[in-house]
């Protein structure tokens, strides 16, 4: 089963949220997550933990890719505009650096006019075991 298959099916809190790998490859991940009602916070727009599991589900699409076991130890979000309701949001993770350990990405969150809603980084930790079910 390929990366994005097991996590779209094993990753139980970035589906209840509405979050979909799409792409995943050597490169790059996308997943895709449409704001609905349930996402938005007090002030009426996306609240920013909606934001991160879509940035965290195509971090680990990239990071768990080649088959080890990678977790995220660190990660960094930074808000630029506003998610609304309706909103199609796209997060393309790319790679910083892919140590063999501790490899870092990078993800641009935008939605579906291609305005920056946030950008996130992140690094994990490679364990000595692969992704469960690959």
């Amino acid at each position: 089963m390929s990366i994005k298959e097991l996590l779209n099916k094993n990753d139980r809190f970035a589906a209840q949220a509405g979050c979909q790998i799409t792409e995943v490859d050597n490169n790059h991940a996308i997943a895709v997550m449409t704001v609905t009602n349930a996402h938005l916070n007090g002030g009426n727009v996306c609240q920013g933990g909606a934001l991160f599991t879509l940035a965290d589900l195509a971090i680990a699409a990239l990071m768990n890719h080649g088959g080890q076991l990678t977790f995220g130890i660190q990660n960094s979000i930074m808000f630029v505009s506003s998610a609304m309701e309706g909103d199609v949001l796209t997060a393309e993770a790319t790679c910083v650096c892919d140590h063999h350990k501790i490899p870092s990405m990078e993800v641009r969150v935008t939605n579906q006019e291609g305005r920056l809603i946030c950008h996130v980084t992140g690094m994990g930790y490679r364990k000595q075991a692969t992704v469960p079910g690959k």
